[in-house]
C-alpha cells in the first residue's frame, strides 16, 4: 500500500473504475449470448436482444472502456451472425 495521500487515492479510483469495466465488459458478453439464444430459437425478441447489446458496446465504446474498433468488430459480428440465421430460415 503506498504511503503518499493522492497515490492512496488514485489507487483506490482505479479500483474503482476497474471494478466498473469489468461489471461493463460482462455485461458486454451477457447480452451477446442472450441475443445470441434468442437468434437460435427463433425467438420473437431477438431484434430488442441485439439492440439491446449494440446499445451497450457502444456505450462501452464512447467511455472508452473497449476501443472503438473493438465495438465495431464486436457488433459487426454479431450482425453478421443474425444475418446469416435470417438467411437460413428464409425459403
Amino acid at each position: 500500500m503506498p504511503n503518499i495521500k493522492s497515490v492512496i487515492k488514485d489507487v483506490k479510483k482505479s479500483r474503482e473504475r476497474r471494478l466498473r469495466n469489468v461489471s461493463t465488459k460482462s455485461r458486454i458478453k451477457t447480452l451477446t449470448k442472450k441475443a445470441k439464444a434468442a437468434i437460435d430459437a427463433n425467438a420473437e425478441n431477438a431484434a430488442i436482444l441485439i439492440s439491446e447489446a449494440v446499445s451497450v458496446i457502444d456505450k462501452a465504446a464512447k467511455r472508452g472502456i473497449i476501443h472503438p474498433n473493438a465495438a465495431a468488430r464486436r457488433k459487426s459480428k454479431l450482425m453478421k451472425y443474425a444475418n446469416r440465421a435470417a438467411a437460413a430460415t428464409q425459403p
